[in-house]
């Protein structure tokens, strides 16, 4: 199914705003350093899709493993992905982020793919083409998760897992007046789910355009987590995660990072 045209601008504007990341050094820019790459490949790596490195068992051993980095580009699980003995094809809407993995993989030796592509199409993968779809926080960038999961689904293996992680909708609610934040109040004003291009008034959403910064959508839990239900999907793994730097009041009060590892019913 092809995506939804791009018809308020969204796209190319995120697309453009994770390019300009790229070159900023930003957090989920930095590609990991060669001792990192090292210890991988020796069996002693970890790679995250919240804050806190994910638990061992989510993964498992990925020697030989075909993995779909998907729409996590920017030197970092990817990599360490590729040293630890997966076969890693990095999908991603920046060429800036992929060329951070092109950049750790020249610099350290590594074999590993990367696609410029919308998350929401995967189009150019055959049906089972992946053991593993590795999918950090990211489908806050799509008005629509629907077809991230439908994709996703179909690229598997029959048996194989999607790991997936997004935000509680709970962070889009809030106003987001910085007075309210310095009183330690949360006053909610968005419901869910929510938009920057439909939801901010038109001054603040030209503000955040003029600063380069992503447009978000805030999904709600019947489509994050019931929507891999809908795909065929059974979620065999759950967790939530703390933001370690507090953004928004929220945040101080309950983990707002969930993650799902999903199976593909099969073999």
């Amino acid at each position: 199914m092809t995506p939804s045209p791009d018809n308020d601008g969204w796209l190319s504007h995120n697309r453009e705003a994770w390019e300009k990341q790229a070159l900023q050094d930003c957090e989920w820019s930095r590609p990991v350093d060669p001792d990192v790459i090292s210890e991988a490949r020796q069996g002693r790596w970890s790679v995250r899709l919240t804050p806190r490195p994910l638990p061992a068992e989510w993964l498992g051993d990925v020697r030989g493993r075909r993995i779909l980095c998907l729409a996590s580009a920017g030197g970092q699980q990817a990599p360490v992905l590729a040293a630890a003995g997966a076969d890693v094809t990095v999908f991603d809407i920046a060429d800036g982020q992929l060329a951070q993995d092109r950049m750790v993989a020249a610099r350290d030796g590594l074999s590993l793919r990367t696609v410029r592509g919308d998350m929401r199409d995967l189009r150019m993968f055959d049906d089972g083409s992946f053991d593993i779809v590795f999918h950090p926080i990211s489908n806050l960038y799509v008005p629509d998760v629907t077809p991230v999961w439908r994709g996703c689904h179909r690229v598997l293996v029959p048996g194989g897992h999607l790991l997936a992680s997004f935000y509680n909708p709970v962070v889009f609610v809030g106003d987001r007046d910085p007075a309210l934040a310095a009183d330690g109040l949360i006053r909610p004003l968005y419901p869910i789910p929510y938009a920057d291009i439909r939801d901010l008034p038109p001054d603040r959403l030209e503000a955040k355009r003029g600063r380069g910064e992503a447009l978000v959508f805030g999904h709600s839990l019947t489509d994050l987590i019931g929507g891999q239900l809908a795909q065929g999907f059974v979620i065999d793994g759950f967790l939530e995660d703390w933001q370690p730097s507090p953004r928004f009041v929220i945040d101080r009060f309950l983990p707002t990072f969930l993650a799902t590892r999903a199976r593909k019913p099969g073999h």
